[in-house]
């Protein structure tokens, strides 16, 4: 396992002897994982930008799903935390240096990271599919180190600038914004569609705000936490169930006159809901599975998936959505702000994970202020 930072700082673009002093006693500091729930900050070497990269200081990161998972458990499926580990890979700062060959971005420029880094040469990634890149290097997933930390190098490709109009906050949530895009593109949703949600949480309620940017003209999301279908009400769904008081399936199919959805978008990564996917679609709609769940096996009814006429797809990460998801943002077309319920300083960092995984029932995002 690797370390991005390395240990010579090299400088570039210093305009006063107050900067070049700053840039000479600036620390850099990293929140490792160290066991399962399990967070120690360190002093880490401060990164030196290499040709094609930038150096950003990180201003504000996400907690994810993912991050939590692996918190928890040390591993998702196949991805094995081994050793102290550095989570984090939704992030936004400003550029505080450029490397040779850079000539897109500048120091001081705000700032969000794509954060895999994809190989640019397998069939893939030639066709625009970088996300199935068997050899991405992504934030966050073992054995790469994530970007929980002050200040971190990166391919200058994969740092979007910001608008003015945008926060390095709004910025944070640039990437999973960009999973709820795919969803939405992924799924077909159109204008007119009738969509269903499975799951509210961060990646659900982003599916909701890009239905609604695609155009779909209603909107229902299920969950079982009421403040989370709050959220999603105050976001713009046009119908939330508890799933936790009533038969989904059924107040599903009777709010659509017993026809279904045109799309059903399952986000919770939950067997439960995966299973009820093919009794919800309209006849001839579209399924997409987004969340990623615990069991490497869920029996599935496809024969009522065959006879709905119904199409089964799965999205995995995301694909070429970074620059329409910063549109979409600045344009005020989406609105992210709402999103975020719990804001953590960098030093309460443990504390930031105790209370998304002791707290679920009232926490539906945390960004962490670096």
């Amino acid at each position: 396992m690797r370390l991005c930072p390395e240990t010579v700082v090299q400088r570039f673009f210093v305009k006063s002897e107050k900067e070049m002093e700053t840039k000479m006693t600036a620390k850099n500091r990293a929140a490792f994982m160290t066991g399962l729930n399990k967070m120690e900050i360190r002093e880490v070497p401060m990164p030196a930008a290499k040709e094609g990269q930038v150096v950003v200081k990180l201003e504000y990161v996400g907690i994810c799903g993912s991050d939590v998972h692996y918190f928890e458990h040390g591993r998702i499926g196949d991805f094995i935390v081994e050793g102290d580990f550095i989570l984090g890979h939704e992030c936004a700062g400003t550029v505080v240096e450029a490397g040779k060959g850079v000539t897109s971005l500048r120091p001081g420029d705000r700032v969000t990271l794509e954060p895999g880094a994809a190989c640019g040469r397998c069939e893939f990634c030639v066709t625009g599919r970088y996300n199935l890149c068997p050899d991405v290097e992504f934030l966050a997933t073992p054995p790469y180190h994530g970007c929980f930390e002050n200040h971190i190098a990166f391919p200058a490709h994969l740092t979007f600038k910001l608008p003015n109009n945008v926060s390095t906050k709004e910025g944070a949530l640039i990437e999973p914004l960009a999973v709820g895009l795919e969803a939405a593109s992924v799924s077909g949703v159109t204008l007119g569609s009738s969509v269903v949600i499975l799951g509210s949480g961060c990646i659900g309620l982003m599916a909701l705000l890009a239905s609604k940017a695609h155009g779909a003209s209603s909107v229902t999301v299920v969950d079982v936490i009421q403040k989370r279908l709050d959220k999603a009400k105050e976001l713009g769904a046009t119908q939330v169930i508890n799933a936790a008081e009533t038969d989904a399936a059924e107040a599903l199919l009777a709010a659509a006159d017993g026809k279904g959805a045109d799309v059903v978008m399952e986000t919770a990564g939950s067997t439960r809901t995966t299973q009820q996917t093919p009794f919800v679609v309209k006849r001839g709609g579209s399924i997409v599975l987004v969340g990623m769940g615990p069991d490497d096996v869920i029996p599935f009814n496809f024969a009522k998936l065959m006879g709905q006429v119904a199409s089964l797809k799965t999205i995995f990460r995301y694909k070429n959505q970074y620059p329409k998801a910063i549109k979409a943002v600045s344009s005020g077309l989406i609105d992210v702000s709402g999103i975020v319920t719990n804001e953590f300083a960098f030093d309460d960092i443990a504390e930031a994970f105790r209370v998304n995984i002791e707290n679920k029932k009232e926490v539906v995002k945390i960004v962490i202020k670096i």
